[in-house]
């Protein structure tokens, strides 16, 4: 499973968790420029078979109204350092291939 994440995450973020989550990618290097529309974002990550990582709301919208996938991972209150962003994401490794494997959308988590 592969995570793709939103350009209000840190690119550091790929690198750090790649061990657990082979193939992930920051938006700005999958050929999406800063300022894509989500759904542009969305579509993406529905025909390459990611899971969205981000901080913004407006990914809650597009999973109420769409459905998966892709699935969103929705990290509640994203104003933290990336280590902790990418222990969040690690400690939370068996839910998020469990939401990827589910039928369910949205996977919200809090800071630790």
């Amino acid at each position: 499973m592969k995570l793709l994440f939103d350009e209000n995450l840190s690119h550091k973020l790929v690198e750090m968790v790649q061990s657990l989550f082979p193939g992930s990618a920051h938006v700005t290097t999958v050929g999406l420029a800063k300022g894509t529309p989500d759904r542009e974002i969305w579509d993406y990550a529905k025909q390459n078979d990611f899971t969205i990582v981000t901080g913004d709301r407006d990914f809650l919208l597009l999973s109420t109204r769409l459905g998966p996938p892709p699935n969103v991972v929705m990290l509640e209150n994203c104003d933290y350092p990336t280590h902790l962003a990418a222990r969040l994401l690690s400690d939370n490794a068996i839910r998020i291939s469990e939401l990827f494997q589910s039928n369910l959308a949205l996977l919200v988590l809090h800071k630790p």
